[in-house]
């Protein structure tokens, strides 16, 4: 029986079997009935006290109970309902029905009503409005409605998916619209959204493009794949023009290699994908699985000692003055082997267990000189926590106005060098919980706009940094064992929850100041490795960092022997010498053996040699310039990694390192 029941007579049924909602939808219901009224009738059953329980449309009647609350209807405002007599299992079917039978709008038909709304009078605002949805959303549909007929039918039939159709619309030229369309109907594989997006925006290629060179010439013009050249035009500027067929087969290329790698590396599956990074759309609903750093074999170890040795036979060679032209490129060639020999050395991706790899999936991305390289980062669908290199670098360093110097350091000690600068400064932050939630919140926050080519100055969006040296742990130095410390402080009651809803409302009843450690902690173990200088260990935002909190490295940071001066060349040593101590006193040390000069060195840099007091103050602050945090980066455009060795001065603080750490 249709029955009209004012508002307030009508309550929610327990029967009813909807028990979850969504905010947007609720809101664009609510719109609705604003706009247009009640459409579809409540099924109702009678109650005590003259109430009737809604069994199926509760939704809506929360939708018109807001709208009274808004007094844009009245509490007693007639609802028209279907009235059930029947037993409590029949309402109980009758609600499943209501709700389960419903076939939820097909975009393009959407995209149709609402160009029809449009073409009537009505504005894009006045349509979201009266569906309680964004005008963005509107505008979305609204450019479906533009696609060209073919793609649009495809859409409307279900052929494509909606992603696959605003790829489309990347472009409003619907001749290019068909053609690609028209192309990727007869290619053997499922074009996805960002080929289709590539296809439509780009009507040729580059010879020098990834996909050509992965493709070659030779197979692309096999497959009737057209090139046009002009008169300067070379292999690498030539247009390829038949990109729907270069796609296809470097699709093809690409999957081949993913199953190729895939039963060699014995994982389930590879993804291949034509980008040169794994896009989130790639990995979505994935999680990384735990992995570990591949072990070098003893062969392995004792050859990059052998290449550690050479490199610095030839760095001498380039470090002396009167050395011929003719030996100083075999040395710079010699230096370049050594490096990509010791790189292809630790080139392997990482080890998963046994257990966990028959379910594991790589992703197989083609890398800008059009080869396909398998990311070193396992997915699967468990969740997991993720898991976690030694050559030269050269640096010039010399005050402005004074002769430049070459100083040689091996690349080991520029990553032990860098790894010690980022604990003092992941000290600071530490120690500074409002400074590492600027850090934080801003990192999430520029999420968006990072260039992901370029290198992220911490992990707040990636794993743990574990490097670059894998097990290298400087426990003597005061940053890392205050560090250290300060992590043994932290309150972990939390942790005895026995799952993650128990531990997260255990750390929620800390105090503020138990969780503000926390948050410096978590954040501060988060940044990269980093050094002063020009070249891949140069980050100018922890530079910026570190000049914001004004750090004196010398108090967190001293050469001795084994960390520093064992590890570079004479000159370097008398070099530093002689900035603290001018000629005079580098000259006391100029016929010292190195051994013997190292051990000296760490001497007067400690303040227990006997020296003028000027002196041995200059030396007490004395660090590498590669180890100060700058406050202005060096000219990214610079080949060669520059920095001083100079001193330059910093403000000092008065708190020893165990007082920070405290």
């Amino acid at each position: 029986m249709i029955k009209s029941i004012p508002l307030n007579k009508l309550v929610q049924s327990p029967r009813n079997v909807r028990r979850h909602s969504d905010p947007t939808a609720d809101g664009e219901l609510k719109a609705s009935i604003a706009a247009f009224g009640l459409l579809q009738n409540l099924i109702v059953k009678p109650a005590a006290k003259g109430k009737f329980e809604v069994e199926a449309g509760e939704r809506r009647r929360r939708a018109m109970l807001e709208l009274a609350d808004e007094k844009i209807l009245d509490r007693d405002h007639e609802v028209t309902c279907l009235v059930l007599e029947d037993s409590t299992e029949a309402a109980v079917e009758t609600s499943l029905a209501e709700n389960f039978h419903r076939l939820a709008m097909n975009p393009a038909d959407e995209a149709q009503a609402f160009a029809a709304l449009v073409s009537s009078g009505a504005t894009v605002e006045d349509v979201a409005r009266r569906f309680g949805l964004t005008v963005r959303f509107v505008e979305g549909r609204l450019r479906l409605a533009t696609l060209a007929p073919v793609v649009f039918e495809a859409l409307a039939s279900g052929q494509i998916t909606l992603d696959i159709a605003k790829a489309f619309g990347a472009t409003s030229d619907q001749e290019i619209q068909a053609r690609v369309f028209e192309q990727v109907s007869s290619a053997y594989y499922a074009p996805n959204p960002d080929s289709i997006r590539r296809m439509v925006l780009s009507g040729t290629v580059r010879g020098s493009d990834p996909r050509a060179r992965l493709v070659g010439r030779d197979a692309y013009i096999a497959a009737g794949g057209r090139i046009e050249r002009e008169l300067f035009d070379d292999d690498n500027s030539e247009s390829w023009v038949d990109v729907a067929l270069l796609e296809s087969l470097a699709a093809a290329k690409m999957e081949e290699q993913a199953k190729a790698l895939a039963a060699e590396q014995g994982l389930a599956w590879v993804k291949p994908t034509l980008d040169p990074y794994a896009s989130h759309d790639l990995v979505e609903g994935l999680v990384r699985l735990p992995a570990e750093p591949a072990l070098l074999t003893e062969a392995e170890l004792a050859r990059l000692d052998e290449l550690d040795a050479s490199y610095d036979e030839h760095a001498a060679i380039l470090e002396d003055e009167d050395s011929a032209e003719e030996a100083v490129a075999a040395a710079e060639a010699a230096i370049e082997a050594i490096e990509r020999e010791c790189q292809e050395i630790r080139a392997r991706p990482p080890v998963i267990a046994a257990e966990l790899k028959a379910e594991a999936g790589m992703v197989l991305v083609l890398s800008r000189d059009g080869t396909p390289v398998l990311q070193p980062v396992f997915y699967g669908e468990r969740q997991a926590e993720p898991a976690e290199a030694d050559d030269r670098i050269e640096v010039v360093a010399g005050e402005e106005g004074s002769d430049k110097r070459r100083t040689t350091l091996s690349k080991r000690l520029g990553d032990e060098l860098a790894m010690q600068r980022r604990d003092v400064l992941a000290l600071h932050v530490a120690s500074d919980p409002g400074l590492a939630l600027d850090v934080m919140v801003f990192t999430l926050a520029d999420a968006d706009t990072h260039d992901w080519r370029a290198r992220a100055a911490t992990t707040l969006r990636a794993p743990l940094p574990a490097g670059p040296i894998i097990g290298f742990e400087a426990k003597d130095a005061p940053a890392s064992s205050a560090l250290a410390e300060l992590r043994s402080s932290l309150d972990e009651s939390w942790r005895a929850g026995e799952d993650a809803t128990c531990r997260f409302d255990l750390f929620r009843a800390l105090s503020d100041d138990g969780r503000a450690a926390w948050l410096g902690y978590v954040v501060a173990r988060s940044l990269e490795a980093s050094l002063n200088m020009a070249g891949e260990r140069q980050l100018p935002f922890q530079d910026h960092l570190g000049s914001l909190i004004g750090i004196d490295m010398a108090q967190w940071w001293r050469p001795t022997a084994a960390n520093y001066f064992d590890r570079v060349s004479k000159q370097v040593i008398l070099d530093a010498l002689t900035d603290v101590g001018g000629l005079e006193l580098s000259s006391r040390f100029a016929s010292v053996k190195k051994s013997d000069l190292a051990m000296s060195a760490e001497r007067v840099f400690a303040g227990t040699y006997i020296t003028e007091v000027e002196v041995r103050e200059k030396a007490l602050s004395w660090v590498p310039e590669v180890m100060r945090f700058a406050p202005a980066a060096p000219d990214a455009g610079e080949p060669e990694i520059d920095a001083t060795d100079a001193e330059r001065g910093v403000d000092t603080e008065d708190q020893s390192p165990r007082e920070l750490a405290a």
